[in-house]
C-alpha cells in the first residue's frame, strides 16, 4: 500500500511539473477575447502599488489602466505576496505582474518583460544617529528586505545577513523596533514610508540602479510587443512624467 501511495504521489508531482512546464502566456488575441488583463500584484509598494479603502492604487495601476484602455479590455487586479506574483506570472496563472519588478538576467530566463518604463534604485534606510553610512558598513550587520525582491537577492549575494518579510511594512517595522540594523528598499517607496515618521533616514549612497518593467509568461510575445508600443507613446508624449508628478514624484526615464 505504501508503495502504491508513493507511486501515485510521484505521478501526481510529475503531472504537476509537466503542466507547469507546458504553461503558456496569453496572446494578444486571448486577452482581447477574454475582455480583460488579469494582473498580479503585491499592493504594499507605494507609490507604485498600495491599498486605499480596499482598492489597489498607484503609479503602475494608472499606467496599466491606460494600457488596458488602448487594448480595449478591463484591468483585473489580483492581490498576493511579491514572490507569489513572480511565480504566478511565470506559470501563466496570471497574464501580467506589476510590483515594481526589476528586469534582471535571472528573471529573464523565466519570464518576459516589457521595455522598462522607469529607472529605480535600491536605497539603505537606517535609524537617525546610526553608525551605518553606506554599503560598506553593512558587512557585519543585518538588514530587512521584502521576500523575493532584488533587495533580497542583492543583499544575500553580497553576503549580508538578511531578514526577509512578505510586506515592506513589516520590513520597516523590523528596523524601527531594532530587530535589524538597516532596511533596503526601492527609493520612492523609502521616501513615502520614511515620511510617516519613526525617526528613519535614507542614506545618500544607493545599493543599486534598476529598470522597472511589467512581467509576462513566455508565449505572450505579441501581447508584450503591443504593450511596448503603448508604453513608448506614454513615455514620449509626457503622460508617464505626468503620472509620476501626480504622486509628487520625479520621473526618471530608463
Amino acid at each position: 500500500m505504501k508503495k502504491i501511495i508513493a507511486f501515485l504521489m510521484a505521478a501526481l508531482m510529475l503531472s504537476l511539473c509537466l503542466a507547469g512546464c507546458g504553461a503558456k502566456g496569453k496572446t494578444l488575441a486571448d486577452v482581447e477575447a477574454a475582455g480583460k488583463l488579469v494582473v498580479a500584484t503585491s499592493p504594499d509598494f507605494p507609490p507604485f502599488e498600495s491599498l486605499e479603502g480596499g482598492e489597489v492604487v498607484g503609479i503602475e495601476v494608472d499606467v496599466l489602466k491606460l494600457i488596458c484602455e488602448e487594448l480595449g479590455v478591463q484591468l483585473d487586479i489580483v492581490q498576493m505576496d511579491f514572490d507569489s506574483v513572480l511565480l504566478g506570472v511565470q506559470s501563466a496563472k496570471y497574464d501580467c505582474g506589476m510590483s515594481g519588478i526589476t528586469v534582471d538576467a535571472d528573471r529573464q530566463k523565466n519570464m518576459l518583460f516589457t521595455t522598462p518604463y522607469y529607472n529605480a534604485a535600491q536605497v539603505i534606510v537606517v535609524k537617525e544617529g546610526s553608525t551605518i553610512q553606506g554599503k560598506a558598513d553593512l558587512a557585519d550587520k543585518t538588514v530587512s528586505v521584502q521576500t523575493g525582491t532584488t533587495a533580497d537577492k542583492g543583499c544575500t549575494d553580497a553576503g549580508i545577513a538578511v531578514q526577509a518579510f512578505a510586506a515592506n511594512a513589516d520590513a520597516k517595522a523590523a528596523l524601527t523596533t531594532g530587530k535589524v540594523d538597516a532596511w533596503v528598499v526601492d527609493n520612492l517607496t523609502a521616501i513615502q514610508m520614511v515620511q510617516e515618521g519613526d525617526g528613519l533616514v535614507i542614506l545618500e549612497e544607493k545599493m543599486t540602479d534598476e529598470p522597472y518593467a511589467f512581467a509576462f509568461a513566455f508565449g505572450s510575445e505579441d501581447l508584450v510587443e503591443k504593450i511596448d508600443t503603448i508604453l513608448k507613446k506614454l513615455i514620449e508624449d509626457g503622460t508617464m512624467e505626468s503620472i509620476f508628478a501626480s504622486y509628487g514624484e520625479t520621473y526618471i526615464k530608463p
